[in-house]
């Protein structure tokens, strides 16, 4: 019996918590192995945009760690993990993460994750784009990490915002080598 998918998962204070929130749903479903980050400021944006608090997803995490914790495993490229999602990603968070300041631990897993060559995928969440967002984009993408949009894949003719938060978490996912049925292909 193969063991779980060990995916770090975090959330950071973008507009976009619902697809944090389902990221974590089918990776729970998927049966993955998660150690779930959130963020000081996502805590807000999670009340804000889907009435949660982040105690609230610990059933569905593996294990949750405090941002502040630089002693947590995840912190250390010897933790071994097959990649890490943030969904969504702000472009504070992106710009550590191209900088290399890793001043919590959702950006320290992230840096390690380049570092050791493990896939990175952001749902990098704002618009319209700044230069400096794009630059930063460039920067994360040449150290090896995924930039994931959340773009609507209108193909699939989503009926609703969940289908919608589907098919950009069932993306996501599957770069991470994590299949999920929500996930609709082009035919």
């Amino acid at each position: 019996m193969p063991e779980p998918r060990r995916i770090v998962l975090g959330l950071s204070g973008a507009s976009g918590a619902p697809l944090g929130v389902r990221a974590l749903e089918l990776l729970h479903a998927a049966g993955c192995e998660v150690h779930l980050v959130v963020s000081e400021a996502a805590r807000a944006v999670l009340a804000a945009e889907c009435q949660r608090t982040a105690e609230s997803l610990a059933p569905l995490a593996h294990r949750v760690h405090d941002p502040r914790d630089f002693c947590a495993p995840i912190a250390s490229g010897s933790f071994r993990c097959d990649g890490m999602l943030i969904a969504p990603c702000s472009m504070k968070s992106l710009a550590g993460i191209a900088h290399g300041y890793a001043d919590n631990l959702l950006l320290r897993a992230a840096d390690v994750c380049l570092k050791e060559r493990r896939r990175l995928v952001l749902v990098a969440r704002e618009a319209p784009l700044s230069l400096i967002h794009l630059e930063n984009m460039r920067l994360v993408t040449l150290a090896g990490g995924i930039i994931l949009p959340p773009v609507l894949g209108f193909y699939t003719r989503p009926a609703s915002l969940a289908e919608a938060v589907d098919q950009i978490c069932g993306k996501a996912l599957e770069l991470l080598g994590v299949e999920s049925e929500v996930y609709r292909r082009w035919e």
